[in-house]
């Protein structure tokens, strides 16, 4: 057990983008802190396992919004959110539940993920798009 994490730790697949783009805007601040928490978890731990998944994973557990493990904000919240999930695991060519470490993965991203056209429908509609130095990179 490591920081509270078994041997791997669940992220949801469009997590893997925003995880790399944080920049400390959030919901609130116990969301700002609980991403800021995970990030540096992966920096120390990075044998570490992540486990890609298409539901709420560690860092919905900070949001406001997550009620009972599912996204809230808005009526279609949770399909709009799997939706992005599913297109970025087939974009990436990754099954739900595919696992391995934060280098390797961020890698695949960073591979398969290199311009504006590979993002259309995954960061479209994201309210920190602005701000994200991961989709500034790729503009």
């Amino acid at each position: 057990m490591v920081n509270g994490y078994s041997d791997m730790i669940l992220i949801r697949a469009h997590h893997l983008l925003c995880l790399q783009g944080f920049q400390g805007y959030g919901y609130n601040k116990n969301f700002v802190n609980g991403m800021a928490q995970v990030i540096k978890d992966i920096e120390q731990y990075p044998y570490l396992a992540l486990k890609i998944i298409d539901e709420c994973d560690v860092i919905c557990s900070y949001c406001p919004y997550n009620r009972d493990r599912v996204c809230q904000k808005k009526r279609d919240s949770p399909k709009r959110v799997k939706a992005v999930d599913l297109l970025v695991l087939r974009k990436l060519g990754l099954k739900n539940g595919a696992r391995g470490t934060p280098k390797k993965l961020f890698s695949l991203v960073n591979r398969k993920l290199k311009t504006i056209s590979d993002i259309q429908g995954i960061c479209s509609d994201c309210e920190w798009k602005e701000q994200c130095h991961w989709v500034k990179n790729i503009s």
